[in-house]
């Protein structure tokens, strides 16, 4: 099924607020990385042309939309979220031919194309940013330039503007001996942030979006988009600088004071999306807007995401892939079930009126959620706890995203050593946090990048079970860029595809629900037994249509809680199962039982 064939929901059913509904009021959208998805020419990174070549795959699937991590030219500090230039393909994934390719193919099987947009930070070998060195150059305000703290040599430690610290470790300044003075970088040195205080950044950013769009492209997700407004005192100064009237936060274990609470969700934010609303997307439908929102809440969300508003349609919230762990992501703790269920009725809650929600727990920058929260230590409970968590997260209200291989059941990669690794995050916070700062052992810093570290999920697709999985040739002159993951011979979609018993027909059967059943897509969401420590339980209702969904998130058999108890007290025949990742007969044996049994799950209708 595809967009074209998907049933429209009635404008008498609520979704977001917008009337007529919007597209993609229940669509499920899917992301690619595109250097881990399918290498065509052998040089062991994928390309433009190996995703058209699997565009039959993804619509056999069924989903609706493809996001595309970014494809632009770039040097590759951090895998193409380093833009050197926005209206142009790097040689590693093809040409702008080939993307012509892509998007024409894609829309013939009624597939959208959405593209990574990162614009709170270029590449440093932007032409942009090589511009802004000079200080007489028309570009030189472009980003955010600050001289070194009075009575410091330029360049020498302590002289930096303020203390804060990157998101990949050390400080969020560099200095330039070209222009004299420090740049801010909240990720990578080689990531200087942009001034959207300046109006000629934003005119630029506007234009180049609708080239995009022009060109056929369906819309855009965008990279940290809350970042993109700073707080600053009257004077320009940011927090800590001297002379700002704004005192910074103290330092942390690394050294460095966090700069999230400044750039989050700063003062201008709303009035950016709505400019940009108005000079790209006014005028246009068809299209998709998705940001990245860290440092966003919830009751954010409902406004940034209510049509009244015209800023974006949805925003990707991260507290609940950020709350299992101990202060930092590389000490993880194990999953705090009625924590998890708080959450996510805090998302769903802020948007029951007005807004809209996203849906996923894995991405790019995630671990394999199998892994996170399922069971991948044998065969049985990873294709039972991998169906669980799909269809815990998919019988929400809101649009959900399919990670690459999440279909699949892939895993982490379970990687040893350190030089298994490419991710930027992870070997900079090696080196900040064990050698530098020493506030972590060797050992346990390994152990929470084997768990979290965002390798993990950009290990090549898994096609089949040949010498690279399909991703590249078997007899391929080069390697794959990243290793593939062992248990590819095992998990793999060439197995996959044909057998109705597993993860992947478990998500076409979700995927094509969504499409068929709007109260899945729409209805009201009400969380039960919020406290049960094992079973995730909620209702979906539209009108007289109610479901009820129960998920065992463990890999034992435990008492079905109150609540949903007695909405089955009067017994379930097999066709209320609407689904389930046993079987139909099973989950009425387990209800009548009053019990589920390890990572059973099922939606019923009540």
């Amino acid at each position: 099924m595809t967009t074209a064939q998907r049933t429209a929901i009635p404008d008498s059913i609520r979704t977001n607020g917008a009337t007529p509904n919007p597209w993609w009021s229940n669509a499920v959208v899917y992301q690619i990385y595109p250097r881990s998805f399918q290498d065509t020419n052998g040089d062991g990174f994928g390309d433009l042309k190996g995703i058209t070549s699997r565009l039959d795959y993804l619509a056999d699937l069924g989903v609706d939309v493809l996001w595309l991590s970014p494809v632009y030219k770039s040097p590759q500090d951090d895998n193409g979220y380093d833009i050197s230039d926005y209206q142009d393909i790097d040689p590693l994934f093809g040409t702008l031919e080939d993307m012509d390719e892509l998007l024409a193919e894609a829309h013939k099987r009624g597939l959208k194309i959405v593209m990574d947009l990162v614009v709170n930070h270029t590449s440093d070998e932007h032409a942009w940013f090589q511009a802004s060195k000079d200080k007489n150059d028309p570009h030189a305000d472009w980003y955010w330039w600050r001289p070194a703290r009075p009575g410091h040599e330029p360049g020498t430690p302590g002289a930096e503007p303020n203390q804060w610290g990157s998101y990949f470790g050390g400080s969020a300044w560099e200095y330039s001996p070209e222009r004299g003075e420090y740049y801010l970088h909240q990720f990578s040195k080689k990531q200087p942030d942009l001034n959207w205080e300046n109006p000629a950044v934003r005119r630029a950013v506007y234009d180049m979006m609708n080239w995009w769009l022009d060109r056929g492209v369906d819309g855009f997700r965008m990279d940290v988009i809350t970042l993109i407004s700073k707080r600053t005192d009257a004077n320009g100064k940011l927090p800590g600088e001297a002379g700002s009237e704004l005192e910074d936060l103290p330092v942390g274990e690394e050294g460095y004071s966090n700069p999230n609470p400044f750039c989050a969700d700063g003062p201008r934010q709303d009035e950016f999306l709505a400019e940009m609303r108005r000079e790209v997307f006014e005028g246009r439908d068809g299209f998709l807007t998705v940001g990245e929102a860290p440092g966003i809440t919830a009751e954010r969300n409902e406004h940034i995401t209510n049509p009244v508003n015209g800023e974006l349609d949805m925003l990707f919230l991260f507290e609940h892939v950020d709350f299992d762990c101990e202060g930092v992501k590389w000490k993880p703790l194990p999953l705090d079930l009625p924590g998890l269920k708080r959450i996510m009725a805090g998302y769903q809650t802020a948007v029951a009126n007005a807004g809209w929600a996203s849906l996923f727990t894995g991405n790019h920058d995630q671990p394999r959620v199998v892994s996170r929260w399922g069971d991948d230590s044998n065969e049985t409970d990873r294709v039972r706890s991998a169906k669980a968590l799909g269809l815990m997260l998919h019988m929400h209200r809101g649009t959900p995203y399919v990670y690459q291989g999440e279909e699949l059941g892939m895993t982490n990669a379970h990687f040893t050593r350190l030089d298994q690794y490419r991710d930027l995050e992870s070997l900079n916070a090696y080196r900040q946090r064990v050698e530098e700062a020493k506030v972590q052992t060797p050992e346990s810093m390994m152990a929470g990048i084997a768990a979290r570290g965002r390798d993990n999920s950009r290990t090549p697709m898994q096609w089949d079970g040949s010498k690279y999985a399909g991703f590249t040739a078997p007899d391929a002159a080069t390697e794959p860029w990243i290793s593939v993951n062992p248990n590819h011979a095992e998990i793999n979609a060439a197995s996959e595809f044909d057998d109705s018993s597993s993860v992947y027909s478990f998500y076409k059967q979700l995927i094509a629900l969504r499409h068929e059943k709007a109260v899945i897509a729409a209805g009201e969401w009400e969380l039960i037994d919020a406290d049960d420590e094992h079973v995730y339980a909620f209702t979906r209702t539209l009108g007289k249509d109610r479901l009820l969904v129960v998920v065992n998130m463990s890999g034992r058999t435990v008492d079905l809680p109150h609540d949903a108890a007695e909405l089955v007290a009067t017994g379930v025949a097999e066709p209320d199962v609407v689904i389930s990742n046993y079987d139909a007969s099973h989950t009425v044996v387990s209800l009548a039982n009053n019990e589920l049994d390890p990572w059973e799950a099922a939606v019923i209708q009540l």
